[in-house]
This record gives structure tokens, C-alpha cells and sequence, in this order.
């Protein structure tokens, strides 16, 4: 499946959840996270499967993190949404995901707010 969209910026409060479930997703992933996110606004909302997850109790949070591997520019990642944004009425909107890697996937890159960008699940 492919997905396509804008890069935006965030709120900027990425790096404190990143660094909080960071232990937890380098067990399961086996990925150790860069401390931050890419955020990008797709052209259609995006509704993520629960099948994979970490759950509130694993890092001491509210809510679960809902978790989707994919490729961005030749780069693993994953989608990661806190499950209260999964549906209307969340932080974001569905058309906003969240992308972690264990790089800054902005500056290695070098993306910019309203660059086109194109990701595979």
C-alpha cells in the first residue's frame, strides 16, 4: 500500500513520548528510536490496525501506541498513533501520522514543511 502526503510540522512534545516508550519498542522492534517524529499530512484520513501495539502498562502511559512498519525514502520506519488519535475527535486528525526511524528522517533527507512524500506499508 502506498501513502502520499505533505511533511508538517508537530507540536513539537514528540521527543518526551518517543524517549518514554524507546526502552520498550528497541525489545520489540529491535530499533533503537531517534527522539522525535515526521509528521505527515496525507491526502486521505489513515485508520490504523490494532494488531500491533504497545500497550499503556508496557511504558507507564494512558493510552496504547499503535504501531505500523513502513518505507520512506529507501528507510525503515513505523507509523506510530496513540490509539485517542485513531479515531475523530483525537489530537490530530486521521489524515496526520506520526513516523519514527532511528534517524532524523527531516535532516537526513533534508525535508522541509509542504515537501511531497511518499511512504509504503
Amino acid at each position: 500500500m502506498e501513502l502520499k502526503g505533505k511533511v508538517k510540522s508537530g507540536f513539537g512534545s514528540a521527543s518526551f513520548w518517543v524517549n518514554k516508550i524507546n526502552p520498550i519498542f528497541e525489545k520489540k522492534y529491535h530499533m533503537k528510536l531517534f527522539l522525535g517524529t515526521l509528521n505527515i499530512e496525507l491526502d486521505n484520513d489513515y485508520v490504523l490496525d490494532d494488531e500491533e501495539k504497545i500497550t499503556a502498562n508496557e511504558y507507564g502511559g494512558i493510552f496504547d501506541v499503535l504501531v505500523k512498519e513502513c518505507e520512506i525514502l529507501g528507510h525503515k520506519g513505523y507509523i506510530l498513533r496513540a490509539e485517542k488519535n485513531n479515531k475523530e475527535g483525537g489530537d490530530h486528525p486521521l489524515t496526520i501520522i506520526e513516523i519514527v526511524s532511528d534517524i532524523s528522517l527531516r535532516k537526513t533527507n533534508n525535508l522541509h514543511d509542504n515537501d511531497s512524500i511518499t511512504l509504503h506499508i
